[in-house]
């Protein structure tokens, strides 16, 4: 563990770290510690330029790959390419989930009625999706939703373990929209659209705050599984104290 981010695995060829939620992947106008990859160019601290190999939402805390050299980097983007990894994700979610397992099969494509220009939706025509998931926990617990009255009221939610079989842009945050059970927590997917502006606008007020209940949405990716170099690579990382913590009832 290091001030800049938990590293899970390193060698001369990779560095394999926890991304913390709330860190975006690339750099913004903010300063070296304000994205990963430049955190990364810190903690190297050579001449190498490191390479994100995949890439999470700026809210998904988990497992990041990072090649240390060119040729790593385009020997595991193939593999990336080719969908020959197997991820697996945790996610918090509204509502208690029927079903203990099943499959989410349901094109996306852009949100053409949406004012958010990065949003895409379950929609006709859209590029082929699938998730499996299977139901790890259903729990309740009071949460506060009225912060003048500093009222709070018992919900129910689902731990959910997700495995994506296809990689689109936000595919699992709108596929468990789509089911019915958005993520705690997400601005964009999670039913009131005017939450993601008003984050981007910091105009984001307490009442809003209270009905996101968390600060970041509730998505973890924590399994990375792939085949490189004739050998089973397999990285693991817990989700975030903020995240176990909200699991006990």
């Amino acid at each position: 563990m290091t001030e800049l981010f938990p590293i899970i695995h390193e060698d001369a060829d990779l560095l394999v770290v926890h991304k913390p939620a709330d860190l975006v992947c690339h750099p913004t106008k903010g300063d070296e510690y304000s994205s990963l990859i430049s955190r990364a160019r810190i903690y190297l601290k050579t001449e190498s330029e490191p390479r994100l190999v995949n890439r999470l939402d700026r809210e998904t805390s988990g497992l990041v790959v990072i090649a240390k050299n060119a040729i790593v980097a385009r020997e595991l983007g193939k593999i990336w390419e080719t969908r020959a990894v197997q991820k697996e994700y945790l996610a918090i979610v509204h509502g208690h989930v029927a079903a203990e397992h099943g499959v989410i099969d349901a094109p996306l494509g852009k949100d053409e009625t949406s004012a958010v220009v990065i949003k895409d939706c379950v929609r006709p025509g859209g590029t082929p999706a699938q998730t499996a998931f299977g139901v790890e926990k259903r729990f309740s617990k009071g949460v506060l939703r009225d912060v003048s009255r500093l009222k709070s009221n018992i919900q129910p939610f689902t731990l959910l373990r997700l495995l994506p079989r296809t990689g689109r842009k936000h595919q699992i945050r709108i596929h468990l929209q789509h089911l019915g059970h958005p993520i705690v927590g997400d601005k964009l997917y999670g039913g009131d659209p005017d939450l993601y502006l008003a984050l981007v606008k910091r105009r984001l007020a307490e009442e809003q705050r209270a009905r996101l209940i968390l600060p970041t949405h509730a998505l973890h990716a924590g399994r990375l599984q792939f085949h490189w170099q004739k050998k089973e690579w397999d990285f693991q990382a817990s989700p975030e104290p903020w995240f176990t913590d909200f699991l006990k009832a």
